[in-house]
């Protein structure tokens, strides 16, 4: 088991930034960020292993940033120029293989980004 424990959300103007962090209890080799708007299927924003591969939807590539410290077991989302589309509850993901069928979710965090 692992838990993931998030903070970082919050509301910003458009064009702001904002740093999202997820400290897991244990070393995981996969991290990353999902969001979900009501209505819509949760969607990966980025995720990262252990050795620092990345994987960002393409969709957000050039915007947002993912990093991972492997020491303390926290994975960072650093979010630049918002838009109000980037409004959503961000989840923090947590996996043992990139192709592990099990996933370990945080509670959530919400984003606000107003126009």
């Amino acid at each position: 088991q692992v838990q993931l424990v998030e903070s970082g959300g919050g509301w910003v103007q458009a064009g702001g930034s904002l740093r999202l962090s997820c400290a897991a209890s244990r070393n995981i080799f996969v991290m990353g960020w999902y969001r979900q708007v009501p209505g819509k299927q949760r969607e990966l924003v980025a995720r990262i292993t252990s050795g620092g591969d990345t994987d960002y939807s393409d969709s957000l590539k050039g915007r947002f940033t993912i990093s991972k410290d492997n020491a303390k077991s926290t994975v960072y989302l650093q979010m630049n120029n918002l838009k109000p589309e980037d409004t959503a509850v961000y989840y923090c993901n947590a996996r043992n293989l990139l192709n592990s069928p099990v996933d370990y979710w945080g509670q959530g965090t919400q984003v606000i980004v107003s126009s």
